[in-house]
Parts: structure tokens; sequence; C-alpha cells
């Protein structure tokens, strides 16, 4: 039998065992619930029964008016129990119950009334009556308890006749507070066999349940065990090899595994395993490359303090020795006797200092940590009028421009510092290509993200220098302060976009920029 029909059959096999198991586990659980919240009512009535007949018992003894509304409370108390789960198992005892309740009820407003009664017939002998009169007093508290022996006192007292109202109506008091007091206890035993009978019950049901999960369970077990057996002997061995490989990766090592001839469910692993493999090694290259983009802005952050720093202590004194050297070249033009070597060199420095400027203006710039000023722009107006300032100061040469993107590119930007992104991007094609060349802009718009491509057809940059290209002061270029490009990736870096380079030797370099819309 194959691995897939052994598992099939020894799952189908535990599935029908739990199955049963569980079918039998929930029929107890349900059973128990029932049968404890029937115990809990039965409970209730057991308690409020006993409150009830401590409540009779103090009315008969003190005749107090908080004992009557007690008594009645309770007798409510218990008929809204009873009527609220007539629904229930054992609805017939509940009903006896019920009944009796009743009968109970009855009987103790025939004693409320009677005590009116007598209380009546007492005020009115006390009255006529005399010094028997004093009396009165105790009868009036004690007749609840003692109805007979207050009946005789009245009798020997007062003179009263056998035949009296009074008297009739004490020996009906008595006759009414014995049935009153049978009812009650009646009530009392049949509430206690309520509650006996329902935790019999549910000691039955847990019994029950206990002996089918004692059948049950050791039964599933075997059965668990032995296809465990089974399953294992005959995958152990491929699993093993995946153990091992699974250490390997943890060491670094994702390697594959080759996969097996036959495919079944160890093989499909296998293949997901390989899958995983691949995962890991494109993740572990992103890991690499964000890596390298925390270390470029780092670097970035650090230089860019730096430069900031020189930057400002070059620049007032920069400015002095250009106006100085403007002064001298405008003095010394206006001398024809002044030789040609002071022209020459007041010229040279005048030249120079204008291009420490530009590196001091660069330093500024790529040190700047003002956050770009967000408006909405047309990206294309921007290229457009960097592409004609190049070309009418000449800078563009003899360089084809060719544009592919729509009239209408939006997208919030700074302006300032997108203009400056693409005026060092154009400049840095058009050097690379001396000046003879195709430039092509592409803008592409996917989703919420603008995508740009700068291409020329230069010399290319060998991959061993790609990693470096976006350093600040890297260059290979004769001239230039390798500032250029650094700038360009901290102004994209602040507008949360990207920048990636593709560039093949002797082929061209394309620049491809990620901008947010942010519209």
């Amino acid at each position: 039998m194959s691995l897939p029909k052994k598992i099939i059959l020894s799952f189908l096999i535990s599935s029908a065992l739990i199955a049963a198991l569980a079918i039998a586990g929930s029929i107890g659980f349900v059973e128990i619930r029932k049968e404890i919240r029937y115990l809990e009512l039965s409970d209730s009535l057991r308690s409020k029964t006993l409150q009830l007949r401590r409540h009779e018992k103090n009315f008969l003894l003190y005749h107090e008016k908080e004992e009557l509304n007690s008594v009645y409370d309770y007798i409510g108390q218990i008929r809204t129990i009873i009527r609220g789960n007539r629904h229930i198992r054992n609805a017939d005892n509940l009903q006896v119950l019920n009944n009796k309740l009743e009968e109970y009820a009855g009987t103790f407003t025939a004693i409320v009334q009677l005590d009116q009664h007598i209380r009546n017939e007492l005020d009115g002998l006390k009255e006529r009556s005399g010094r028997s009169a004093l009396y009165a007093p105790v009868v009036e508290t004690t007749f609840l308890e003692s109805p007979l022996v207050n009946a005789e006192l009245l009798k020997n007292v007062f003179g009263l006749k056998p035949g009296a109202r009074v008297i009739t109506l004490l020996i009906d008091l008595n006759a009414k507070i014995m049935t009153f007091r049978k009812e009650g206890q009646e009530i009392l035993v049949l509430s206690k066999n309520l509650d006996s009978s329902a935790r019999d019950k549910v000691e039955q049901v847990i019994g029950y349940t206990q002996k089918a999960f004692v059948i049950m369970f050791p039964l599933f077990l075997v059965v668990g065990l032995s296809a465990l057996f089974v399953v294992s002997r005959s995958a152990v061995q491929q699993l093993k090899i995946i153990a091992g490989a699974i250490e390997k990766t943890g060491k670094g090592d994702f390697s594959s595994l080759s996969v097996p001839h036959e495919q079944d469910e160890v093989g499909r692993l296998i293949d997901a395993f390989n899958r995983m493999e691949h995962d890991l090694i494109e993740r572990d290259r992103e890991i690499e490359r964000k890596n390298e983009e925390l270390l470029q802005t780092r670097k970035l952050a650090s230089i860019g303090t730096l430069a900031s720093g020189v930057a400002h202590e070059l620049n007032n004194p920069l400015n002095n020795i250009y106006l100085s050297a403007q002064i001298l070249s405008k003095e010394i033009g206006d001398q024809e006797s002044c030789p040609g070597i002071v022209k020459e060199t007041v010229s040279d420095i005048y030249t120079q200092t204008l291009r420490v400027k530009r590196i001091v203006s660069d330093l500024l710039e790529f040190s700047r940590q003002k956050p770009p000023d967000l408006v909405l722009l047309n990206l294309m107006d921007i290229i457009n009028g960097i592409v004609q300032q190049m070309v009418a100061s000449g800078e563009i040469g003899n360089v084809r421009y060719e544009g592919r993107a729509p009239a209408v590119v939006e997208l919030k930007g700074d302006r300032f510092m997108i203009e400056q992104v693409f005026i060092n991007l154009f400049a840095n094609a058009v050097q690379a290509m001396n000046g003879m060349g195709e430039l092509l802009f592409e803008v592409q718009e996917k989703g919420d993200e603008t995508i740009c491509r700068v291409s020329d057809t230069g010399p290319g940059i060998p991959p061993e220098n790609i990693p470096r290209i976006f350093d600040p002061f890297y260059t290979t270029k004769g001239r230039g302060t390798g500032l250029g490009l650094a700038i360009v990736y901290s102004i994209i870096e602040k507008h949360k976009g990207k920048i990636t380079v593709e560039s093949r030797v002797n082929k061209g370099t394309t620049f491809i920029l990620t901008l947010p819309r942010g519209i």
C-alpha cells in the first residue's frame, strides 16, 4: 500500500474514532450542562423554600409585617422560577411542587384573614371586659403561635362560651396553621427531592461520559501510534535529508535538494523547500541592498555635516578673493603697460576662484538639510525647460535628445530640487558622451508612482564602479567635484523615492528614478 493510501486510511480510522469520541463527549457535555442547569434550579428552589419556611415561622411567632411580606415575596419568587422552567425535564415534578405551593399560598392567605378577624374580635372584647382586658395584649401576641391555648385562656378569664365567635375563629385558625405547616413541610420535601434527583442525574451523566472516554481514548492512541509507525518508516529517510538541508540553511548554505522521481507528498515538500531556498536567497539579496542603502544614507549624512562646515568656512574668504580678482582684472584691463604675465595670472586667479565657488556651492547644496517644499508640478514643463536652456547655452552640443512621455506628468515635489536632479543627470550624460550621442528621457506612470528613465549611449560604467557612483566626492573624470550624483541621491531620498542604475560597458547607462506622485 502506498504512503498516501496508508495516510488516508489511518486518517479515516483516526477521524472516525475522534468523531465518535467527540460526539460522545459533546452529548455528555450537553447532558451535563442540562443537568447542571436543572441542579441550579433545584438548588435555588430548595434554598428559597428554606427561606420561606424561616419567614413563615417568624411570622407565626412575632406577627411582624416584614415577615408577612417576605412570605408573600418568596412565594412569588418560587412561582416565577417554576413558571420560567416548565420546558425542562421533570416538568411533572415541578407541576406537583407548583400545585402544593398554590395550596400553601391559599392556606397562608386564609390564616392572614383569620388573623385580622380574630384581632377585630379581641379589640371588641377589650372594650367590654373591664379588668380582664389586661389579658388581651397577651392573647394578641401569642394566638398565632398557640391558638388553642389562647382559646382556653379566653374561656377561663373572659368567661366566653365554647360557641363564641372568637373561640370558633381560634379553633379554625389552629386547623389552618396545622395544615399550613404540613403543606410547608411537603414543599420543603419536594424541593429537596428535586435537588437530590438532579445531583444523582449529574453523577450518572458524568459516569457515562467518563466510560466513553476510557474506552475510546486508548483505542484512538493505539490506532494513532500504529499509523505513525507505518508512515514514519515510509518517509523518515527523505525527511532526514530535508532536516539536514534545513540545518545547512540555518548556517547560510542555501543549496537546493535534488527532486525525487516519485512526486509524492515528500517530493512536493522538497519542491516547496527548494522554492523557499530561492526566496531566502532573494530576501538575503534584498536585505543586503537595504543595508547598502542605509550605509549610503549614513555616509551622506556624515559627509553632509562635514561639507556644510567646510563650505561655510570657505565661502567668505572666497567671496573676498573673487571680488579682489574682479577689481584687479578691471584695473589691469585699463592699463596697457601691465605685463602679460600679470594679466594671465590675475585671469587664472579669477577663473580658479569661480571654480572653487562652484565647488563650495555644490557642497552647500549637498549639505542642505531643508525638507522639500512640496507643490504640484508638471514634470514635463521642468524637463523641457532644462533641455531648452542646455540647447541655448550650447551645453548639449551635438547630442540628440528624445523624450518619450505624456505632455502632462503631475506629481508633488520641490521645483528647485527636481530641476537640480535632472540638470545633474543630463549634464553627466552629455559629459559621458563627450557631446556626441543620444540622450533619451522616458516617463511611465504606474499607480501612485512616476518612473523616469534617463539613458545615454556613452561608454557605460564598469561593474566594479557602480556601487560607489553615489558616494560623495567619487568621480572618474578629470574634473568635477564628484557631488552631482550624491546630490541627486539625497534629493530623491528626501522625496521618499529611489534611484537605481543600469549600465553596460560600451553600451550606455540608464538611471531609473521612482518618485511618489503624492496627489
